[in-house]
């Protein structure tokens, strides 16, 4: 089944336009459930309930409020958030080009690619090369679903990609919070844990890291509905929150992991002599 877009449009930047079209970049696998009554295993239906009086609501009698404060609402009608939007276009304004460097992980979001529309394939190809032979990263402004995003475009490989962004005063201030200083360091604790660090060094290859959660969870339902019941390896104990030795621990984890790299190494050199004698 092919992809749908969810978003048909333009790039803009200068007087330059190309047509696009956004597909999500993102697929969620983790099962998802339905409440049951546990009686009869009948899916049950959630009814829209008047707090104070009991009663179901109907669609047509519903207004948003916002609660500024408890219990206290602001009711606003659909010329008040007609009013708020702002226009809606069928673009991504790209505003400004800044190094990719400076933009904190914290603001990313949610990624899309960007495909080229009909008789858009050499302006997109175009505009690719521009942005990979720049070193940086378009900033832009688009609506998707009515509201107004801030939005990063990159390139990865072959591809254009738009990333949702967080606007700055949706992070929080880590002036807020507290973090130890950096003389509360010392050198031989900080010299091991570099070294533990550079023993666990390896290349990024997302494919080695999967979601054991969904796995048992797909494991047991498959199970389930062969009418079987299956036992799953019980989860290792948690660590304990509280170090008594820094030092210590640093030690055993190298220790652990150079244990783990060496029999690695034994078993692929098996494997490499096992193939050469055939």
């Amino acid at each position: 089944m092919a992809a749908r877009a969810l978003w048909k449009g333009a790039i803009s930047f200068g007087l330059v336009s190309i047509p696009v079209e956004l597909f999500t970049a993102v697929r969620h696998h983790r099962p998802t459930f339905r409440m049951l009554h546990a009686k009869d295993q009948s899916p049950v239906k959630f009814e829209r309930v008047c707090v104070r009086d009991g009663t179901p609501v109907a669609w047509e009698d519903l207004v948003k409020g916002y609660e500024y404060a408890k219990g206290k609402f602001v009711v606003l009608s659909k010329d008040d958030f007609r009013a708020a939007a702002v226009e809606k276009t069928r673009t991504v304004d790209i505003l400004d080009f800044v190094e990719a460097a400076a933009i904190d992980d914290r603001f990313f979001e949610t990624p899309y690619y960007l495909v080229p529309g009909k008789g858009g394939d050499r302006a997109y190809a175009l505009l690719r090369e521009a942005i990979r032979g720049s070193g940086r990263i378009g900033i832009a402004t688009f609506i998707l679903r009515d509201t107004q995003h801030l939005a990063a475009v990159e390139v990865i490989e072959q591809a254009l990609v738009l990333s949702v962004l967080r606007f700055a005063d949706e992070l929080v201030d880590e002036e807020s919070l507290e973090f130890p200083a950096t003389g509360e360091v010392r050198k031989a604790e900080l010299d091991m844990a570099k070294a533990l660090v550079n023993s666990l060094a390896a290349e990024w290859k997302p494919e080695k890291y999967t979601d054991q959660y969904r796995d048992n969870l797909m494991e047991i339902i498959r199970a389930k509905m062969k009418g079987k019941t299956i036992t799953l390896e019980a989860a290792a104990e948690p660590r304990q929150a509280k170090v008594v030795d820094l030092m210590e621990r640093l030690r055993q984890s190298l220790e652990k992991t150079g244990k783990t790299q060496r029999s690695t190494k034994a078993a692929r050199k098996k494997v490499s002599r096992r193939a050469s004698t055939r």
